[in-house]
């Protein structure tokens, strides 16, 4: 049986919205806004640094990234993520939300700078200093993964926080159709003023000596929204859930949310000690009682996530390559680098529009009512079915009349894994777990996606190239091809579908009451185990 709520607490949880809530969204949001648009711009500009630093004028083609060269710039930035979740998540539980907030932003906006201002024109020194950047970039924004995720989950009411979490997360959106609306604008306007010969007219001429700003603009972009946030951040109070349940301070918690909610709050000190010094409430990550309670939570969440990003990034880092092989973006031979730039951020920012930015905010509107579980088991289905429909009939896909039918049915795809898995594996583990592991729970869990992700990353480069060795980008040895490559994105949406079996469904439930924190004495979690779970096990 649930024993009696901290008043504070309570508060919290029956709070009608408020303007407070929004605040916190935009305040979250647009570090995540930061965080898609920095991790994403990167698949537009990289065949432009192939261009710029790699191009043979005696072959037929425009110079590409050698494969070692495209694996480090576009997954470094993971590498960085996931050890920066890792850290930040775990610093989160012990230092607290706030103190460590301010530092993932400052990390975001110093390295989104220094990115753009790789020294040097040498390739070597170019990309070395690049990536050097985009690791620590990545670093800070894995650190804003888990921090927004708890911070935004223990400001808002039970009864619409998954839609408060999701909206956060919903700004990816935003800052994927942000990274291809800032390309277009400046691939636009170079465009314009530089005009250049394509390729295979003149090797020389279609590669304009301004085209290395180009991609520096797009980089250092970034870091204005993060920079625009960072007062406001600093100027949030700590949640009441770390300063009364880890921090153990009463009265804090009480003049905090007094100010946030705007009504008067009693600190209930003996009844926070009383909380916080039940027996059953002290065990630690590694435990036998933390595998019991939330053990089989854990692997669910960091499963799914991990499967889910694997697909997810694959997809939307190498939209281009895809976009390019069924011929909706011409062959780079035929234009010349900026305008290779606008092609791509055009057909980038179409597919954000389209599916990516509505399929968050689906989730965002409905995730109350329908549930995580069902929402996150619905995506996968439907990413699997439409994966598989692109993949089996492949060939009919590439026929030019069929192109528009595989860039609906690629939409999709995006669709559902942001009306679905994406949204939902980042809202579950910021409300199942208690309060002093939060932060590091989510940590974990995101550090299994971001390894998903450089799974993505770096295995579908090679895994999509050609059976055939004479139709292999330079400097790749032969793959599987996109049909297969497709073929295995289904199969791996499907077991992230099993995996959802092991998550339980957190709708209208207070945090406390999922955690068992609230729990009387060294009573069992058995019943409230068995009812927040969504299947038998």
């Amino acid at each position: 049986m649930a024993g009696e709520q901290l008043g504070v607490l309570n508060a919290l949880d029956l709070a009608k919205t408020q303007w407070y809530h929004f605040t916190a969204i935009v305040i979250a949001g647009m570090g995540f806004f930061t965080d898609a648009y920095d991790l994403f711009c990167v698949s537009l500009v990289t065949k432009l640094l192939g261009r710029i630093y790699y191009t043979d004028t005696t072959k037929e083609k425009p110079g590409t990234l050698p494969p070692n060269v495209a694996a480090a710039v576009n997954g470094v930035a993971f590498c960085g993520t996931l050890a920066g979740q890792l850290f930040f998540g775990w610093l989160g539980d012990k230092m607290g939300r706030k103190k460590v907030y301010g530092i993932t932003l400052i990390l975001m906006v110093v390295c989104s700078i220094g990115s753009g201002l790789s020294f040097s024109d040498n390739p070597q020194a170019v990309i070395a200093t690049l990536c050097f950047f985009r690791f620590w970039l990545g670093f800070g924004i894995g650190g804003d993964y888990p921090l927004s995720a708890t911070i935004m989950s223990e400001y808002a009411n039970k009864k619409t926080r998954g839609a408060f979490i999701a909206a956060v997360f919903a700004m990816q959106g935003f800052g994927i159709l942000g990274g291809g609306i800032v390309a277009l604008i400046v691939a636009g306007a170079f465009k314009n003023s530089f005009d250049a010969p394509p390729y295979k007219t003149d090797r020389e001429a279609s590669l304009v000596p301004q085209a290395d700003y180009v991609w520096r603009i797009i980089v250092i972009f970034g870091a204005f929204p993060a920079a625009l946030t960072y007062y406001w951040r600093m100027k949030m109070p700590e949640t009441a859930r770390y300063t009364a349940l880890v921090a153990k301070n009463a009265k804090q918690a009480a003049a905090d949310m007094s100010k946030v909610l705007q009504v008067e709050l009693q600190a209930e000190e003996e009844k926070v000690e009383k909380f916080t010094s039940r027996s059953g409430q002290s065990y630690g990550l590694f435990t036998k009682e933390f595998a019991r309670r939330h053990g089989l939570h854990l692997v669910g969440t960091t499963t799914t996530w991990f499967l889910l990003d694997i697909a997810f990034y694959s997809q939307n880092l190498f939209q281009k390559d895809i976009f390019t092989a069924i011929g909706w973006i011409p062959a780079a031979n035929t234009m010349n680098a900026i305008q290779e730039v606008y092609k791509i951020a055009r057909a980038q920012t179409l597919i954000a529009l389209c599916s990516t930015v509505p399929g968050y905010w689906f989730t965002v509107a409905l995730i109350d009512y329908m549930g995580r579980f069902a929402i996150q088991l619905m995506g996968f289905f439907f990413m699997t079915v439409f994966m598989f429909a692109l993949a089996i009939p492949y060939n009919h896909w590439t026929q030019k009349e069929n192109r528009i039918g595989f860039v609906v049915m690629y939409s999709l795809t995006f669709f559902f894994a942001n009306f679905g898995p994406n949204a939902t594996t980042f809202v579950v583990p910021a409300e199942i777990f208690p309060a002093r592991l939060r932060s590091t729970c989510h940590g974990i869990s995101a550090a299994a996606g971001k390894a998903g992700a450089i799974v993505g990353a770096f295995g579908f480069l090679y895994a999509a190239q050609s059976t055939d060795k004479t139709k292999t980008d330079a400097g790749y040895p032969p793959g599987i091809g996109i049909k297969n490559s497709l073929i295995m994105l289904g199969v791996i949406n499907f077991f992230g579908m099993l995996f959802t079996l092991l998550v339980p469904e957190s709708k209208g439930k207070s945090l406390e009451e999922l955690t068992g924190e609230n729990e009387d004495g060294d009573q069992e979690m058995e019943q409230p185990n068995a009812s927040s779970r969504t299947v038998p096990l």
